[in-house]
C-alpha cells in the first residue's frame, strides 16, 4: 500500500498549522452570548460563546482577564476579540481571548477599536509630541456646545479660579452625525483667526452613541495638527474617547479640564502672601545689618575728625621713610664690601701683582708675550715689563757659559748704558 498513513498527533498539527496561518483568524472580533462560563483558582477563564445556531469553545487566560472591566456571567452577550488556534491535545479549535466587552455597542466597539489601532500606528498618541499647557493661560477657548451643563460647569470653575483669563465660547454641536464636522472646523478656526492660549473641547457625559462624535476621525485629524495646545474632556472618568488619546491632556470631565489648565487664585494669594513676609523679613535683616555696619564705622577714627588721621598718615610715613634710609644704607654699604672683595679678587689674579715679587713680562717688538725661548734669536731685541717700569734687551745666545770676550761687551755695555740689558 503506497498511501501514506498518518498518526493523529499530525493531523492535529497540520490543521493547526493551516487556522493559525490564516491572518483573517489571528486578529478577529466575534460577538455571541457566553455559556458555561468558569473562573479557574489559577485564574484562567473558560466557556463557551454561542449562537443560535452554532457553539465555539473559549478561553481568556489570567493576565488578560486581569483587565476585564467587568464580570462575565453565563447567558451575558459580548464581543470578544482574540484569535482562533488548535489545541494540539484534544484535536479542537477554540478562540484565545484578549479582550472582551458587553455587547451594547456593537459595530460602535469594533470602529472605535479599529481606529484607535489605526491613529496609535500613525504616532498620533506618542507622547514626544504633546505641547505644554501654558502656566498662567490670558486667554482660553472652549470648543463645545454654548447650552449644555458642560460649559456653565467650566464657567463657573474657571471664573473662581482664574479670572484673569479672558473666555471664548466657539459653539459646535457635540452630538449627532454633524457635530464631528462642526468641531473640526472649529478647531481649525481657532488656530486660524483666534489669538488664544490653548483649547478646551469636551461635553458631558451620556451613552457611547451620545460621546461618539469624539471618536471621529476627523476630530482627531484636527486636534493633532492642532499649533495650540488641546485639553481633551469628555463624558465622565471612565470614558475614554479618540480625542482624549490625540489631545494634549486628557481631563476627566469638563469641570477637571477647568481645574488642571488655571492655576487657583486662592492658591496663589497664599503664596505670594508668604513671600510677602519672607520679602519684609529679609529686607528688615538687610537694614539693621547695614545699620550695624553704620554704627562700627561711624566709631571709627577718620569720623571723629581729620586731625587725627592726619598724624597717624604723618607718623607712618616718617617711619617709612626712615626705613627707607637705613634700607638704601645697609644696601650701599653691602655693595661697597662686595666690590672691595672683587677688587681684592682681580687684584690677586692681576699678572702685575706678580711683577712686584721680582718677576718681569717679555714681550716682542709688535708688543705680543713672549712665552717660549723658542720664539727668539740671538740679535733679537726685546721689552722687559718690570714692577716700576720698561726696559729694552738684546738676546745674544741661549747656552749657559759665554765666551770671556763676551762678558766683557757685556760688563762694558752696562757700564755704557746702565738701562740696557742683555739676555745670557
Amino acid at each position: 500500500m503506497s498511501e501514506r498513513i498518518y498518526t493523529v498527533s499530525e493531523i492535529n498539527a497540520h490543521i493547526k498549522m493551516l487556522i493559525e496561518s490564516d491572518r483573517a483568524l489571528g486578529d478577529i472580533y466575534v460577538s455571541g452570548e457566553l455559556s458555561n462560563y468558569k473562573m479557574y483558582p489559577s485564574g484562567h477563564h473558560y466557556f463557551t460563546l454561542k449562537d443560535g445556531e452554532g457553539t465555539l469553545r473559549c478561553v481568556m487566560f489570567s493576565r488578560e482577564a486581569s483587565k476585564l472591566k467587568f464580570r462575565p456571567e453565563s447567558g451575558m452577550k459580548v464581543i470578544i476579540r482574540g484569535r482562533v488556534a488548535v489545541y494540539p491535545r484534544d484535536g479542537a479549535y477554540q478562540l484565545y481571548a484578549n479582550e472582551m466587552t458587553p455587547d451594547g455597542v456593537g459595530a460602535l466597539f469594533i470602529a472605535y477599536e479599529q481606529l484607535k489601532k489605526k491613529l496609535e500606528a500613525k504616532g498620533y498618541f506618542d507622547p514626544s509630541r504633546k505641547k505644554p499647557l501654558p502656566k498662567y493661560p490670558r486667554k482660553i477657548c472652549l470648543v463645545t456646545s454654548s447650552a449644555g451643563a458642560a460649559v456653565r460647569d467650566m464657567l463657573r470653575i474657571l471664573g473662581k479660579r482664574w479670572p484673569a483669563a479672558e473666555v471664548l465660547i466657539v459653539p459646535v454641536r457635540v452630538q449627532g452625525e454633524e457635530a464631528p464636522s462642526e468641531i473640526a472646523e472649529a478647531l481649525d478656526y481657532v488656530n486660524a483667526c483666534v489669538p488664544c492660549d490653548l483649547i478646551i473641547t469636551g461635553r458631558g457625559g451620556g451613552s457611547i452613541e451620545d460621546l461618539w462624535a469624539f471618536n471621529d476621525e476627523r476630530v482627531a485629524d484636527a486636534i493633532f495638527r492642532s499649533k495650540l495646545p488641546v485639553v481633551s474632556a469628555v463624558g465622565h472618568e471612565p470614558d475614554f474617547t479618540i480625542s482624549d488619546f490625540v489631545a494634549d491632556l486628557r481631563a476627566a470631565t469638563p469641570s477637571n479640564a477647568a481645574e488642571l489648565t488655571t492655576p487657583d487664585r486662592a492658591e496663589l494669594s497664599i503664596q505670594l502672601a508668604s513671600l510677602m513676609i519672607r520679602l519684609r523679613t529679609l529686607t528688615e535683616r538687610h537694614i539693621k545689618l547695614g545699620r550695624t555696619r553704620l554704627e562700627a564705622l561711624s566709631q571709627k577714627p577718620v569720623f571723629a575728625g581729620p586731625e587725627g588721621t592726619l598724624r597717624e598718615r604723618r607718623q607712618r610715613l616718617l617711619m617709612a621713610e626712615a626705613a627707607l634710609a637705613n634700607g638704601a644704607q645697609s644696601y650701599v654699604a653691602t655693595r661697597r664690601a662686595e666690590l672691595s672683595r672683587l677688587a681684592a679678587k682681580l687684584d690677586a689674579l692681576s699678572p702685575l701683582a706678580v711683577l712686584t715679587r721680582g718677576y718681569a713680562i717679555a714681550s716682542g717688538s709688535d708688543g705680543s708675550a713672549i712665552r717660549s725661548v723658542k720664539s727668539v734669536a740671538p740679535g733679537d731685541r726685546i721689552k722687559l715689563r718690570f714692577a716700576d717700569g720698561l726696559a729694552d734687551a738684546l738676546i745674544v745666545d741661549g747656552d749657559a757659559e759665554l765666551p770671556k770676550k763676551a762678558k766683557q761687551s757685556k760688563q762694558k755695555a752696562a757700564e755704557e748704558s746702565p738701562e740696557q740689558l742683555e739676555i745670557l
